[in-house]
């Protein structure tokens, strides 16, 4: 399995880029082919205060794919096309550092 992870920076107004974010990206995220699960989380507590710098991580996002095979014809769909574009509009792309991690283990 693997996972595509977005960790977005603290937006100067949480509540419009929450209801955007949650409004209208994650709908077209959840029609993205192959796409298994995803878990949305906002960071209550930094433990290690530096460690990003001085950005603020505010929101996690983690989509779960079979495969990175699968991963990929995901990113290729129109779907996922139409949810970065809604992204850009919503200003997230400002805000976000995108990498994929393979998961190793789970419970």
């Amino acid at each position: 399995m693997i996972k595509y992870i977005a960790v977005y920076r603290r937006p100067d107004d949480a509540a419009e880029f929450d209801d955007r974010y949650f409004g209208s990206h994650l709908p077209l995220v959840d029609k993205t082919p192959g796409l298994l699960r995803q878990e949305i989380a906002k960071v209550k507590r930094v433990y290690v205060p530096g460690f990003f710098g001085d950005t603020e991580p505010y929101l996690v996002a983690e989509l779960y794919f079979e495969s990175e095979a699968a991963m990929k014809a995901a990113f290729k769909s129109p779907e996922w096309q139409a949810s970065g574009a809604n992204l850009s509009e919503i200003g997230g792309m400002d805000l976000v550092a995108m990498f994929s991690a393979e998961v190793e283990a789970a419970e």
